[in-house]
């Protein structure tokens, strides 16, 4: 479909069809502006999509990003979405070997059951105690947090006394996150565990002067305000397709294979111009939204663009014929990868694998995280599948920096796919090979994701998922009051590289959208 040429301006071009980019789409044309979606790919969704990657092989699969915590009902009630979310009966099972035998913890299933998993694992009851202890804290902080992210951004001494809490403000806005995981807890898994949440897709040490690991760890535990991460009924497509569909019943148009090249502006309004395979066209607009990263809109901007962002992180899809069986004898494997199943990620071990990697060498032993979507939500498989008991799984792999992919992507990707895998096996009672469903053509039903193979397939900077480093929820001396200004008066930045972006959140769309009508014409 190409944009009608040469007819009119529009309030609102916004250049970028993933989630945010719809988000303020459908708040836009909901308030009665005229808008203009244009979307360099063939669909729309962006990173947060569901796909069928197998070939011959009817399972939807959420690609690139898989679980939603951030996104606010706020948007969702106001949006009207057709779009559901179900909670994860386990949190977590994180496997390890002590005394000689294999045994894991287990988080989730109900207070007591969780207690007793700790009683297990440590000896004792002083772990559980503080566990319980920490995220209490965080969750006071999330209850407090979470509702400014779609509000004009508060100063920081405002939410400083918001949070009303001066140990958990220094825990968590002015020391290494570390220093709280080792003043709560002693056991090295029960640290690693907590540790994991500051470290996805950043490349940090627990005790990094520059918090980066602080910022990841406050956006992984504010979600909803509760830290709750839940898993998106239809995979991750039926949100950015409800968002669409939202944008388009408003009177949104929506365009695809579009390429926005050149945006230019001054104070009274902007052009896009973009291409499409039948040559260029420009869009004229009051307003430009960017849903991209900000060294994209510094591109299309010609300004001189941000330090540069580098991904750390595997992602690797699966299709099984079965749950493979575990070495513990205590679980049940359709419980241990309904949550987050932690693979050598002990406190030691995340430490390790970062100093490692920072060599310019991959982990030894990688880290990573797992988890079954199907088992939460099987309408992703198609009705033969699901009868057969075939399973998805999501890994999602810490500490491989897009450094260490220059040069060999390929082979390094092979050989950081076969240590994950094997690190995974360790704690199995069978290889997850002999689990692993085959395609139409014979293939293994796997596909693994780096850095430099983000960046290819979606623009991400050096495959950063967050587009750069997160930033803080309160404003700073470039965040303007909503956290999507620029340099340029009519040009906004609506992607996950705005302030209090990152994650599927739809935040910054929203935020983007509240700054276009607040300044009226």
């Amino acid at each position: 479909m190409s944009v009608n040429q040469g007819t009119r301006a529009y309030d609102a071009v916004i250049v970028g069809a993933g989630h945010n980019g719809l988000v303020a789409a459908a708040y836009l044309a909901r308030a009665g502006r005229s808008v203009l979606v244009l979307e360099r790919l063939g669909h729309t969704g962006g990173a947060a999509v569901s796909s069928t990657p197998f070939a011959g092989v009817e399972a939807r699969l959420s690609r690139y990003s898989y679980l939603v915590s951030l996104l606010p009902r706020k948007i969702v009630a106001d949006l009207g979405l057709d779009f559901r979310l179900r909670s994860r009966t386990i949190s977590s099972y994180t496997p390890v070997e002590r005394a000689g035998r294999p045994t894991g913890l287990l988080v989730g299933g109900g207070e007591a059951r969780t207690r007793d998993a700790f009683a297990r694992l440590t000896g004792g009851a002083r772990e559980y105690a503080a566990w319980q202890r920490f995220y209490g804290m965080t969750g006071r902080v999330a209850e407090r947090v979470f509702p400014t992210l779609t509000e004009p951004l508060p100063t920081r001494d405002e939410l400083r006394r918001r949070i009303d809490d001066e140990s958990a403000w220094r825990a968590l806005f002015e020391e290494p996150i570390g220093a709280a995981v080792e003043e709560y807890f002693e056991d090295d898994l029960v640290r690693g565990v907590v540790l994991t949440d500051a470290l996805i897709g950043t490349f940090a040490d627990a005790h990094d002067p520059s918090l980066a690991q602080n910022r990841c760890f406050l956006y992984h535990v504010i979600g909803g305000g509760t830290g709750a991460w839940d898993v998106p009924v239809g995979g991750m497509g039926a949100l950015t397709d409800a968002l669409a569909a939202a944008a388009r019943a408003a009177g949104a148009e929506i365009v695809t294979g579009h390429e926005a090249v050149r945006v230019t502006g001054d104070e009274h309004g902007a052009e896009v111009t973009y291409r499409t395979a039948d040559g260029e066209g420009v869009a004229a607009a009051r307003h430009v939204l960017v849903n991209a990263a900000p060294q994209e809109l510094a591109a299309l901007t010609g300004d001189t663009p941000p330090e540069p962002a580098e991904g750390a992180q595997l992602k690797v899809n699966m299709l099984l014929t079965r749950l493979p069986k575990l070495r513990d004898p205590d679980v049940d494997p359709r419980e241990a990868f309904a949550g987050t199943f932690h693979i050598a990620e002990g406190y030691g071990q995340l430490a390790t694998a970062h100093a490692q990697a920072a060599a310019g060498r991959l982990p030894a032993a990688p880290p990573s995280e797992i988890y079954c979507h199907s088992l939460t939500d099987p309408t992703i498989l198609g009705p033969e599948l699901a009868g057969r008991g075939y399973q998805t799984l999501t890994l999602f792999g810490l500490h491989t920096p897009a450094r260490l992919f220059d040069g060999d992507n390929d082979g390094v990707r092979e050989e950081l796919l076969d240590a994950t895998l094997a690190e995974l096996d360790a704690h199995l009672a069978e290889p997850l090979a002999d689990c692993l469903a085959t395609d139409a053509d014979g293939r293994p039903c796997i596909e693994a994701k780096t850095p430099l193979d983000l960046e290819r397939d979606l623009r991400l900077p050096g495959g950063n998922i967050f587009h750069r480093a997160l930033s803080w929820p309160y404003s700073q001396t470039d965040t303007g009051r909503w956290g999507v200004e620029t340099p340029h008066p009519r040009v906004l930045l609506c992607g996950a590289g705005a302030a209090r972006g990152g994650g599927v959140s739809g935040v910054p769309g929203h935020n983007a959208a509240m700054a276009v009508l607040e300044q009226g014409a």
